[in-house]
């Protein structure tokens, strides 16, 4: 998931997204336990994107760094299952007018040219090495897109197209997908979580605003058309930043909202770890408060950009930091998340992110990475090691090698 517009790489929309950030948290000293609760398995996540995926830089292999997550104690990946990308074209005679050079990879999915290749590759790559998936399916194709100047990600102009296109994906990467009986020597891994739409309440990526209504339209949509496809799937919430616990009761204010999510996801953006535990905790109590008091919650991105003093860029970033910063912050915030996971109701967290493109002056969040990417290679900041210590540790675990929730050294 691309900060800079999650796989679509147009880094304007986070200069709104700076302005808008909840300010840091005034707490005491965290509480971190000498011994990390155990966690589930997949509670461990990253948000792939940047110069891994979907656009792979030069010198960079997809199934290389896959592996390394894996060893790192990553268990489940959170990307953009673009939706423009995957039907840039609304008919058949519109994609033979375009005559791209990628035409026959196109199949038909209810009257639209579909090019599903490039997530069967990674939804393949994923779960040849057991790691889950939480796709967010986001951005509309010019042919459906309510996209005004200035706007980066299209909200659909239509709810039906885009459920339609979320009931392909179950179809295809679902329990009794057509990806796994087309490939049986592919681990079955099926896709069970599906998150619709990215951050809502912030006008880069809804730019109709109050969101709440028109939001809830395209979810009630994509709803009906996960549970039709998959009854068992859950429906996750799109992840809501910033004062994350008061969009959320915008939502739960309109009639027969809470029946259209499984999941609530935050994005619990501040400047320390302990506000995180802070903003999880607000955003619980509205879950209570309107009787979601078992529904499960993610913090679907959590980062901290090692942008200080390297770009300009960090206006309304007061959680920008430095690299030993930004490893000390993950080392704080890992144990707490284990240690508050039952009472927080919280399923899992997804880093932000793996890998970014650390150009001076750039945007703050190109500096969220764990590696940076330099002159053809990843390499490793601190955060990386501080994570991968915090993660395994949470896994109760030494060592691992090829498959995600496998532990060749438990400890």
């Amino acid at each position: 998931m691309d900060r800079r517009g999650l796989g679509i790489w147009k880094p304007a929309m986070f200069i709104v997204v700076a302005l808008l950030v909840v300010p840091a948290m005034a707490l005491g000293r965290a509480r971190t336990p000498t011994r990390p609760t155990p966690v589930p398995p997949g509670f461990v996540g990253m948000v792939l994107d940047g110069p891994v995926w979907p656009t792979t830089e030069p010198g960079i292999d997809l199934g290389t760094q896959l592996d390394q997550m894996v060893g790192d104690g990553v268990e489940s990946l959170r990307m953009t299952f673009d939706w423009a990308a995957a039907q840039p074209y609304g008919s058949w005679t519109e994609l033979e007018r375009a005559a791209p050079a990628n035409a026959g990879a196109f199949t038909n999915v209810g009257g639209v040219p579909t090019n599903f290749a490039p997530l069967d590759d990674v939804v393949g790559s994923a779960a040849q090495r057991g790691l889950t998936m939480l796709p967010v399916i986001l951005d509309a194709p010019a042919w459906d897109a309510n996209h005004p100047p200035g706007v980066i990600v299209g909200i659909p102009a239509r709810d039906g197209p885009y459920a339609s296109f979320v009931k392909a994906l179950v179809q295809r990467y679902g329990p009794n997908g057509t990806f796994w009986s087309a490939n049986p020597r592919i681990p079955k891994v099926p896709i069970r979580m599906w998150q619709i739409w990215n951050e809502p309440n912030i006008p880069a990526f809804w730019f109709t605003q109050p969101f709440a209504r028109s939001y809830l339209a395209l979810l009630r949509a994509a709803h009906a058309a996960i549970k039709a496809a998959d009854p068992g799937a859950k429906v996750v919430l799109a992840g809501l930043p910033n004062y994350s616990w008061r969009a959320l009761r915008t939502i739960y204010a309109i009639r027969g909202a809470r029946n259209l999510f499984d999941v609530v996801a935050v994005h619990p953006y501040t400047k320390l770890p302990e506000g995180v535990i802070t903003i999880l905790t607000r955003v619980r109590k509205a879950m209570d408060q309107n009787g979601d008091g078992r529904m499960p919650m993610l913090a679907d991105e959590v980062s901290w950009p090692s942008s200080k003093g390297k770009t300009f860029h960090n206006v309304g970033y007061d959680f920008a930091t430095t690299e030993a910063g930004q490893a000390r912050n993950l080392a704080v915030l890992l144990p707490m998340l284990g240690r508050d996971r039952k009472q927080l109701g919280l399923v899992g967290f997804y880093y932000y992110t793996w890998a970014t493109t650390e150009i001076r002056n750039a945007l703050a969040f190109d500096f969220a990475g764990l590696l940076r990417y330099s002159s053809g290679k990843l390499v490793a900041k601190p955060a990386l090691a501080a994570f991968r210590r915090s993660a395994l540790a949470l896994e109760s675990c030494r060592q691992k090698a090829s498959i995600a929730t496998h532990c060749t050294r438990p400890g």
